[in-house]
């Protein structure tokens, strides 16, 4: 009797080898989809819990997931450990989609997987997959739930409804040590799951709380905060046809990006930025129905990423209708995006990329250049009191302009000043003008603003700051302490047409000396 030709549509025991080495990119990602069954189960609360049992196996390490959710009946668990047994295949309204997430992501990491769940703490139902058994050919079918007792490991703190999925003899995890696998998972899930714990889900690993982690800086509570709203999170409203075939309906993206404070963290040692995760951290965090599914340098259309990018962040979030266009595989994971999201929004992302890059920048460079001007300012201040009191000035409707364009783009102008104190600042900037410097009188600041575009600047100042010219090593204080006497002398004037007569001899003069520099 010739041997008979398998025509199955699966080859099942090389199909569950081969499943193993898909989609999941590491531990954390795998564990993520079981708290998305928790949280889709209604779970408030999901432990975590990583143990090692040295009983002289090769893999000691068994890992499972505990929640209060609503609990499976037997029909529903039964369905839960079939590839796409799902019951609520394609539906947009959840986490998953495929019913691939439970055996999929199980067997990534372990050649064992057993479920327990109960609505009815009395009443608790048990099934599996192994890996092992499912290749050698014992295990064809999914074991019908049968009735069973909670395992040993969660020492009687399961709620009235819920479920444990477990992990055993664990071959793939990513590392040996449980205590490293505990480090890793902790930051990831705070930032993945950051929405729902916000929310009131509490998640916790070996008995630690999974705290919030906002990439943004932005919301509290979280592990990183410091941000500042960059504009206002812009809408993108998407018209895609209706999921019952009659008509169309509207999806949402909404961008949002932040700046970090470059002012208050640049003097930070490098293992506390790191710590704050400032250092490397650039990014775009895509979210998909509250759910983080990836973050990178996505959507930058040609942008090159650069240090200064560390020092602003990006969110895009959208509906789980438009997953699609995101590209979202089955493990939710990563992102593909389409080249209609590109269209939608890549060049408003890119472009705004570029300006907070160029942002950064500036302030990065204003803080050097405060460094350097320092100072020539604290002397200027210091030898104020022995001059003639200007306290009666008053400041113009000109100057006001002026004051608000540049405390939007200098921070450090918007510091008080110590009361019966002259502060004395410069900064640089064009203002739209050709004169070499502008001062600005404000209460108890004079500020002087240098125009980076004039030939003194360029061919003197500039290389004196950055050290590229041979000189003494006072010239460029004595400079500076000439320019802030005469913004100073300038401030004593009161009267309207004064003060006019003298900015445009201060013009004047500016473009003389520019057209002799030439």
């Amino acid at each position: 009797m010739k041997n008979q030709i398998d025509t199955s549509i699966i080859a099942l025991d090389k199909f569950i080898k081969a499943t193993r080495d898909s989609g999941y990119k590491n531990t954390v990602s795998a564990v993520s989809e079981l708290v998305d069954n928790s949280i889709q189960a209604e779970a408030q609360n999901i432990h975590i819990e990583i143990t090692r049992h040295d009983n002289g196996t090769q893999y000691p390490l068994k890992l499972y997931v505990l929640d209060d959710g609503h609990g499976m009946s037997a029909e529903v668990l039964h369905q839960a450990l079939r590839f796409g047994g799902s019951t609520r295949f394609n539906d947009r309204t959840g986490l998953g989609r495929y019913g691939m997430g439970l055996p999929n992501a199980s067997l990534s990491q372990a050649k064992c997987v057993e479920v327990y769940s109960w609505q009815n703490p009395r009443y608790v139902i048990y099934s599996y997959l192994d890996v092992d058994e499912i290749a050698d050919g014992r295990m064809e079918f999914v074991p019908r739930p049968s009735r069973s007792k909670l395992p040993d490991l969660v020492n009687g703190s399961a709620a009235g409804t819920g479920t444990i999925v477990l992990w055993s003899t664990c071959d793939r995890l990513d590392n040996r040590r449980h205590t490293t696998i505990v480090r890793k998972l902790k930051p990831t899930l705070g930032r993945v799951f950051r929405y729902y714990l916000w929310n009131g889900v509490r998640i916790t690993v070996n008995g630690e709380v999974v705290d919030p982690i906002d990439p943004l800086y932005l919301k509290q509570p979280s592990v990183t905060q410091g941000g500042k709203l960059f504009a206002e999170p812009i809408e993108y409203p998407v018209r895609i046809p209706s999921p019952n075939g009659s008509g169309q309906k509207t999806a949402n993206i909404t961008v949002t990006f932040s700046e970090l404070p470059v002012h208050e963290w640049h003097h930070l040692p490098n293992e506390e930025k790191r710590r704050l995760g400032v250092s490397n951290g650039a990014g775009v965090s895509v979210v998909r129905g509250g759910r983080e599914i990836d973050y990178g340098w996505f959507f930058m259309k040609g942008k090159r990423r650069e240090n200064y990018d560390d020092w602003w962040r990006a969110e895009v979030q959208f509906d789980p209708e438009l997953d699609e266009m995101f590209g979202i595989t089955h493990t939710k994971q990563q992102i593909r995006p389409s080249e209609q999201i590109y269209e939608i929004f890549g060049e408003d992302i890119a472009n705004t990329a570029r300006a907070l890059n160029t942002r950064v920048r500036r302030s990065h460079q204003n803080i050097k250049t405060t460094r350097v001007n320092s100072a020539a300012e604290e002397l200027a201040s210091k030898k104020d009191t022995d001059l003639r009191d200007i306290s009666n000035q008053r400041t113009s409707t000109e100057e006001k302009q002026v004051i608000e364009r540049l405390d939007n783009r200098y921070p450090e102008l918007n510091e008080p000043v110590e009361k019966d104190k002259r502060e004395y600042k410069i900064i640089e900037d064009e203002l739209g003008e050709h004169t070499f410097f502008t001062p600005v009188f404000n209460e108890n600041r004079i500020t002087l603003v240098l125009n980076p575009k004039h030939q003194f600047y360029k061919k003197i100042y500039k290389p004196l700051k950055e050290g590229k010219m041979v000189s003494h090593p006072e010239l460029l204080k004595m400079i500076q302490l000439m320019m802030l006497s005469a913004a100073r002398a300038e401030s004593t004037t009161t009267k309207i047409p004064e003060r006019r007569l003298v900015a445009e001899f201060r013009k004047e003069w500016s473009e003389i000396l520019n057209a002799f520099l030439k």
